[in-house]
């Protein structure tokens, strides 16, 4: 591919941090040579498969995985952002319901998460020819507990936004500049992620969550998190939405609505949205 900037939406010229962030960033891609990017359909796996493309045309391609603890909405809506974005974006079918080890919750579940998507990856990439698998690892995470990472550097998985030294300001200063279409949307985990650990993972239990958020996205929220305590949704929303969610006409409209999904109690977590907070267990042992 030629060396040329990709022609980013017309605006304010990037920091020079972040111009320098992203001159590594494409030179770490371009290293690669070819790639198979993890892509979920947020901003930073959005970012990542934006530059692979650009860097490396059909040598890069996204997969996205399908399974019971992502949404189907969100689902269609990343399929749709890469279609927007002329990159070609393929699924594959994701088994981690199925090991125990997964479905137990404990605090490593996410290492058997992301060691199913790579176990699923690694024979895709063989078979079209791909060198790398990359995803969207970013400075930000080194700062809370992801034992994800730990399945990636076993598996010798490439995090090029991480090697650049992004973080999630940058990352969305970046994606914005370079017109992709989600640089502003808020992170959204996987349902599991809801769940406290060592509660089991069910299927029952991720479709509940899937439809309680989006109750309350419904009403106009734009980040929330239903934690799925049993029989207890505790609803976390950013913080400056806390007044607007307990005013009357709300707040009767998620209580009826989650009511009726089998939630026998509705709380609201007065520290709001926060990504992560069921780590806030494991803190304190």
């Amino acid at each position: 591919m030629p060396d040329s900037m990709p022609s980013p939406v017309e605006q304010e010229p990037l920091a020079p941090e972040v111009a320098a962030q992203y001159a590594r960033l494409r030179a770490i891609v371009r290293d690669l040579g070819s790639v198979l990017v993890a892509y979920s359909g947020g901003v930073d796996s959005a970012l990542l498969l934006k530059v692979a493309h650009d860097e490396l045309g059909d040598q890069a391609l996204g997969v996205l995985a399908v399974s019971p603890a992502y949404d189907d909405d969100e689902t269609a809506a990343a399929l749709a952002v890469a279609a927007q974005m002329g990159i070609p974006v393929i699924t594959v079918t994701t088994h981690e319901m199925e090991n125990p080890a997964y479905v137990a919750n404990g605090p490593d579940r996410c290492f058997h998460c992301k060691q199913e998507l790579f176990t699923q990856l690694e024979p895709l990439a063989t078979q079209r020819g791909l060198a790398h698998i990359a995803y969207g690892v970013n400075r930000d995470d080194l700062g809370d507990y992801r034992p994800g990472q730990r399945a990636a550097r076993q598996r010798g998985v490439a995090g090029p936004l991480l090697e650049a030294g992004l973080g999630k300001a940058e990352i969305r200063a970046l994606a914005r500049y370079l017109g992709v279409p989600v640089w502003d949307k808020p992170a959204l985990a996987c349902y599991s992620s809801r769940i406290p650990y060592g509660n089991a993972v069910t299927v029952e239990a991720l479709q509940r969550i899937g439809r309680a958020e989006r109750v309350v996205r419904e009403l106009g929220f734009r980040r929330v998190r239903v934690r799925h305590h049993d029989t207890i949704a505790r609803l976390e929303v950013d913080p400056d939405d806390l007044p607007r969610i307990v005013a009357p006409e709300v707040r009767t409209v998620i209580d009826r609505e989650l009511r009726a999904l089998g939630y026998l109690y509705i709380t609201l977590d007065l520290r709001g949205y926060r990504t992560g907070s069921l780590n806030d267990a494991l803190h304190r042992r």
